[in-house]
């Protein structure tokens, strides 16, 4: 920092919000060769978090930054989710392979993610307060205040990590439209004793009023229930809502944590602005019903680091980054609607629950919640419908059927499973070529004439 000016040397991208978000952008953009600082208001990392669960597009990016294993010894496989009905009736949906989640608290993800940062050669500057942020077509400035004065820091680009009351997303002038939810809910973890099976997450949903219990490592159990917006924050209130909502014959030892919180449905009008950029929480919030926010924003992070990363080494023109509000903005508004539905089922009156329950019976002995409810929510169900990576002609596959053609993947659906990695070797941001027919066929020569011609690019 210069004494005169107050402005430390530029970066290529500065990230506000050291969250697990921030973090992971930070992670992403260093494991690729791009120079960041990472700003972060708190002075010190967040303790305790409502997130608890990874579904595989949020361990696929933990998977690509080295951290899958480690995750995995720190947390807890889901195998099932259990729905408990009145009368002590049960529906069971299998994760399966092919879904594979993990139970794993936010704050434990936020850890892993700074260890790596720590091994990348990265930073959280912390008790860092963005109080302004000037962006142009040359760069962004972003002003903080932190113990020892204020600061200048210039940047390339900045994305804004800052969450739900972003001050990045309030100085850019992008709005925020969206609705607060009239649900009020209690979330508490720490110790219970009693029996309750591990490896799953539980869904009361009994005429007495729902509840998510889930038993995570290490004896620590998460749960959540509606609530009255005065609920008194005290361990009785916890045990009398277990005995009345969960499964029974469980008592609460002690508490962690434990605090009361609404939820929003609402999307920025713009996930990009220039040199900016929103991600996580500062772009879109819904329910928390499904588990579905952290791994939208890791989603998010990941879309935006590869794109950003190959524009600024000259691997990728400019324009590229115009598919990251299509994209993203897609995907968010798909997870708000699955996620206001799910609310909907979750939060139901007496009368209406023994009806949604009794639906639920008939899709559990048919197998529909099965194949339906949760590949749903592991995240194979959001698709790229056009506007981002896609021509309009193709997405609809009219020019590819006028030429007597499939219909080939679109961009953010899901890589089949017999596609093989590209290698450790393998440069980051090269593009993936699939192809379908035969190993010989005019396709498969096609696409090794491509990627010969673009051998660091295909």
């Amino acid at each position: 920092m210069t004494a005169e000016s107050g402005t430390t040397e530029r970066c290529s991208v500065v990230i506000v919000g050291g969250g697990t978000c921030g973090l992971a952008a930070a992670c992403e953009l260093l494991q690729l060769g791009v120079s960041v600082r990472l700003l972060e208001s708190q002075p010190e990392a967040a303790k305790g978090s409502r997130a608890i669960l990874l579904w595989p597009l949020g361990l696929a990016v933990l998977r690509h930054l080295g951290l899958y294993e480690e995750a995995v010894r720190r947390g807890l496989p889901l195998r099932s989710l259990v729905y408990h009905l009145d009368g002590g009736r049960r529906l069971r949906s299998e994760i399966g392979a092919e879904n594979e989640a993990l139970l794993l608290p936010q704050e434990q993800t936020s850890r892993l993610l700074e260890e790596r940062l720590t091994e990348l050669g990265g930073r959280v500057e912390r008790s860092a307060r963005v109080t302004d942020v000037v962006a142009d077509d040359r760069g962004v400035t972003v002003k903080t205040q932190g113990p020892d004065g204020g600061e200048l820091v210039e940047a390339d680009w900045l994305i804004g990590a800052d969450g739900l009351g972003s001050t990045v997303r309030e100085r850019l002038g992008v709005e925020f439209p969206g609705t607060t939810l009239p649900t009020t809910y209690l979330a508490a973890e720490g110790r219970v004793d009693g029996e309750a099976e591990r490896g799953a997450v539980h869904y009361f949903l009994r005429s007495t009023g729902p509840m998510v219990f889930a038993p995570l490592r290490d004896g620590v159990t998460r749960l959540g229930t509606p609530v009255g917006p005065d609920t008194p924050l005290v361990a009785e209130t916890v045990q009398r809502l277990l005995d009345e909502r969960g499964p029974g014959g469980l008592r609460v030892r002690e508490l962690d944590t434990l605090d009361t919180f609404g939820s929003q449905e609402r999307i920025a009008t713009e996930l990009r602005k220039g040199r900016c950029f929103l991600v996580g929480d500062a772009a879109h919030t819904h329910s928390p019903i499904g588990g579905q926010g952290l791994n939208l924003g890791l989603q998010d992070v990941h879309n935006l680091a590869w794109k950003l990363a190959g524009v600024i080494s000259g691997t990728f023109d400019a324009a590229i980054l115009d598919s990251y509000d299509s994209e993203r903005r897609q995907a968010a508004e798909q997870i708000l609607v699955n996620t206001g539905r799910f609310t909907r089922m979750f939060t139901l009156g007496p009368a209406a629950a023994r009806v949604r329950n009794a639906a639920w019976r008939l899709l559990e002995t048919t197998g529909v919640l099965r194949r339906r409810l949760v590949p749903l929510l592991a995240g194979w169900r959001v698709r790229y419908e056009g506007g981002g990576l896609t021509s309009e002609p193709e997405r609809t596959g009219r020019g590819l059927r006028a030429r007597g053609l499939r219909q080939p993947p679109l961009p953010g659906s899901r890589t089949p499973s017999w596609v093989p990695p590209a290698g450790a070797g393998a440069d980051p941001l090269a593009f993936r070529m699939v192809t379908t027919g035969p190993v010989g066929g005019a396709l498969a020569v096609a696409a090794r004439s491509v990627a010969a011609a673009f051998p660091r690019q295909v």
